[in-house]
């Protein structure tokens, strides 16, 4: 069964979910999610002998979110997982990621292996740091801009993702899913906003119920999106504190499971740095791709995903 407790780490509260007993695998969502994105894993690792803890991340839920645009740094959110595994015995843990979780659990493995004993990445491959600032080289285009482009001013994204957090989010479940015929997009028009490109379903898709769009409706209906979105807004200020790691490799062992219909692996650069993974996670165990998924990984194939996870996590 599902407990629920805040944690103090790192400075901040976090609300965690968890369930089960024994090795601690602690698993980090992302945009625009919730501890609930990981229901299907969290009981499935409790019955194969895992303590599963998955906390709403900074900015998000029940958890903290810090007024200032500068405390989302990834090294802020790294903080918060280190000090998540400190209250939760201080056992080395196994962290897994999905979405701008996935940077998370990469950078706390990479910053941090005495803490982390092996990562599992979903959706978004470790990308070792370029040599150019990020919002730089992002796609625009006179009529568009990359997604995250649009993100970067404050309030404006808030203002178009508020209006309607229900419509909001079942917009983007479907729009991001393997479910969705359309284009995989990533611009926003210039004249439109963010949810201009997606589509409404008539119907959910399978593998999200009404009920699950009642609990994620209700979280962002309360919090709004700034805390998610101020992550995109430290993209920039990332890339400079994380130049002294440039070049350096992520050594425990690791997982990367990815939807062949996820928009971020039709990412320009993404096949090649999917296809060269094991050169900057040189302990890289497998790369799973799953026929038909699309960017919600762990929820539109949770029993894949648990399977994956399972073996792996019993490999070690």
């Amino acid at each position: 069964m599902i407990r629920h407790r805040l944690v103090e780490a790192n400075g901040i509260r976090l609300r965690v979910a968890e369930e089960g007993a024994g090795p601690l695998v602690v698993l980090c969502h992302g945009f625009p999610e919730s501890w609930y994105s990981w229901r299907h894993q969290l009981r499935a690792l409790a019955e194969a002998g895992f303590h599963a803890v998955a906390p709403d991340m900074r900015g998000y839920g029940g958890s903290d979110a810090p007024a200032e645009i500068d405390r989302y740094t990834l090294l802020h959110l790294v903080g918060d997982m280190v000090g998540l595994i400190d209250a939760m015995g201080a056992e080395p843990a196994v962290i897994a990621g999905h979405d701008w979780g996935a940077p998370v659990a990469w950078h706390t493995a990479l910053l941090r292996p005495d803490r982390v004993r092996a990562v599992i990445g979903l959706s978004v491959p470790f990308r070792p740091r370029g040599s150019a600032r990020p919002t730089a080289v992002m796609p625009q285009t006179d009529d568009a801009v990359f997604y995250q482009l649009y993100f970067q001013t404050p309030g404006v994204a808030e203002a178009e993702l508020e209006r309607d957090a229900r419509a909001t989010i079942r917009r983007l479940a479907f729009s991001g899913s393997g479910d969705y015929e359309g284009d995989r997009v990533f611009m926003v028009p210039r004249s439109g906003g963010f949810l201009s490109r997606t589509a409404d379903p008539a119907t959910l898709p399978r593998w999200l119920t009404e009920a699950d769009l009642d609990f994620f409706a209700g979280e962002f209906s309360r919090t709004g999106f700034r805390g998610g979105l101020n992550w995109y807004r430290n993209i920039d200020r990332n890339w400079e504190l994380l130049a002294p790691f440039a070049g350096a490799r992520v050594t425990v062992p690791a997982l990367y499971v990815a939807g062949d219909r996820d928009l971020v692996v039709a990412f320009p650069g993404m096949d090649q740095l999917i296809a060269n993974l094991s050169r900057f996670v040189p302990a890289l165990r497998r790369t799973i791709m799953l026929p038909g998924c699309g960017h919600w990984t762990q929820q539109e194939r949770p029993r894949e995903v648990n399977a994956a996870m399972v073996e792996f996590l019993k490999s070690l």
